[in-house]
């Protein structure tokens, strides 16, 4: 049982005195990276027109964040508006991957004792609506439907979609009926997301669509293949170099790291493209339903592009490196927030924000009270989508004590102004970065910044115990034991 309960006649009190209550739809897509998207990369070789509409009424977050640079973390951190690293939820769920040392410990479950962002809308009188990729928890107790959500479309212990026909139905997904076969997950999610609003549109609600796109496995529509196979070869790219060489930290690996530095898979184009259209379809239901100056609409993605892994479908460059890693191909996120009467549209932000800040921005602007007990490490951006250049906060934080499945590195970051600072854990080496100066993290200025990386270390250092941070353990007992903070 939850620990938190607003009963139903304070829940009533609590809603905004208006005719209508502030309403909100979150997209969260699954491994987008950065430069996917044309508010971001006005050159990307994918189409996305639905996103970069929704990004004209938006506030557009420049130095967006997630709060690790892989799935289920990041997905905890939006829904409790905590660091990850508190619950030791560091890892994609079930991900416990060795290297030359040991991982931290991993807690694959959310526990139920959270009080998660729905459960606090739902205790306010919204109705709450999940659909898509939840990978929070391993059995069905922890899945949307006990964790705040009234209604569940599609969320179970899986990272990916399951079943025989994968991204065309038959799903084989215990929270999805299966659609007519050949049917397409994401217009039959954004479907079923558009229904819940249109059902609900007299009263308040809180809907959550959480796309398995553009995770593996790489499918898409053959008609949208084909059409980016020909873009490609209209636009010279076929003949073009697609990889480069990426740091090697696997001394044992048979074949180098290599990081894709081209745009041009056309079966991810199709994929983006496809997710885009289905987001497309959910904004004009919110504006079918009449409710679209009620309605805060939210867009990021859960970790970077896929670049050096798995297929490597996508470039995040100018940023290094990609999902899995703490550079910024890794962490930084298209991240953009419509808040009607609150924030310009095709303003931006270059303030850096990060996935914790949802949970009380959101409860700031739909007039509900603050839960600082529960969303501890959020921070409303209320604020910057007013105008404000600054929020009271003076660094982000990361902790991924883990060997990804991309090739990134056990460490931990931290970001400060401009300059960002990354830390292994094998070893304990630093190296520092100007961001502003040096968005690609090529030129390592740690050497030539001594105090700096002293004090932000400092910072860093006092971080960790603060949220019961673990770390790389020795491999065997008696064995080499990992540097340690």
């Amino acid at each position: 049982m939850k620990k938190f309960f607003v009963p139903a006649l304070l829940a009533l009190l609590l809603l905004p005195l208006s005719t209508h209550a502030t309403n909100v739809v979150f997209f969260l897509v699954d491994d987008l990276g950065y430069m996917d998207v044309s508010p971001n990369n006005p050159d990307t070789f994918y189409e996305t027109p639905n996103i970069e509409r929704l990004a004209a009424s938006s506030m557009r977050f420049t130095d967006g964040y997630a709060a690790n640079p892989v799935c289920s973390p990041t997905r905890f951190s939006i829904q409790t508006g905590k660091y990850p690293t508190r619950a030791d939820a560091t890892n994609f769920f079930s991900g416990k991957r060795e290297g030359r040392f040991k991982p931290a410990p991993l807690n694959d479950i959310m526990s139920l004792d959270e009080v998660t962002i729905a459960e606090a809308f739902k205790g306010n009188g919204y109705k709450t609506y999940f659909a898509g990729k939840w990978h929070l928890g391993p059995t069905e107790e922890y899945w949307p439907e006990h964790q705040g959500y009234d209604v569940n479309k599609g969320g179970f212990s899986r990272g990916g979609p399951y079943g025989p026909g994968k991204y065309f139905s038959p799903y084989g997904n215990p929270r999805l009926n299966d659609g007519p076969k050949g049917e397409h997950l994401p217009m039959r999610l954004a479907r079923e997301t558009s229904e819940f609003i249109q059902s609900n549109k007299d009263q308040p609600f809180f809907a959550f669509l959480s796309f398995y796109s553009v995770h593996t496995p790489l499918m898409g529509p053959k008609e949208l293949v084909a059409k980016y196979e020909a873009k490609a070869k209209k636009l010279g790219l076929t003949d073009k170099t697609e990889f480069a060489p990426e740091e090697q930290i696997e001394p044992d690996a048979k074949k180098p790291r290599e990081v894709r530095i081209l745009q041009r898979h056309a079966v991810y184009a199709a994929m983006v493209e496809s997710m885009d259209t289905a987001v497309g379809k959910v904004l004009d239901a919110i504006e079918a339903a009449g409710v679209a100056d009620d309605t805060v609409v939210c867009f990021m993605s859960d970790n970077g592009g896929l670049s050096t892994s798995e297929g490597s479908p996508t470039s995040n460059l100018p940023l290094r490196g990609g999902k899995g890693w703490l550079y910024e191909g890794g962490i930084r996120e298209p991240f953009m927030i419509r808040a009607p009467g609150v924030a310009k549209g095709g303003s931006t932000s270059a303030t850096p924000v990060v996935s914790t800040d949802f949970y009380p921005t959101l409860l700031e602007l739909c007039g509900l009270p603050a839960m600082p007990k529960n969303h501890l490490d959020g921070v409303s951006l209320v604020p910057l989508l007013k105008g404000a250049d600054s929020i009271n906060r003076d660094a982000i934080f990361w902790h991924y004590p883990h060997y990804s499945n991309q090739g990134g590195i056990p460490g931990g970051a931290i970001r400060m102004g401009d300059w960002k600072l990354i830390e292994r854990y094998e070893d304990g080496r630093a190296h520092l970065y100007n961001l502003k100066d040096d968005i690609g993290e090529t030129k390592d200025l740690a050497s030539s910044e001594p105090d700096r990386v002293k004090t932000m270390r400092a910072k860093l250092h006092a971080w960790y115990p603060s949220v019961g941070a673990k770390f790389l353990q020795p491999k065997t007992e008696g064995g080499e034991i990992p540097w340690r903070p």
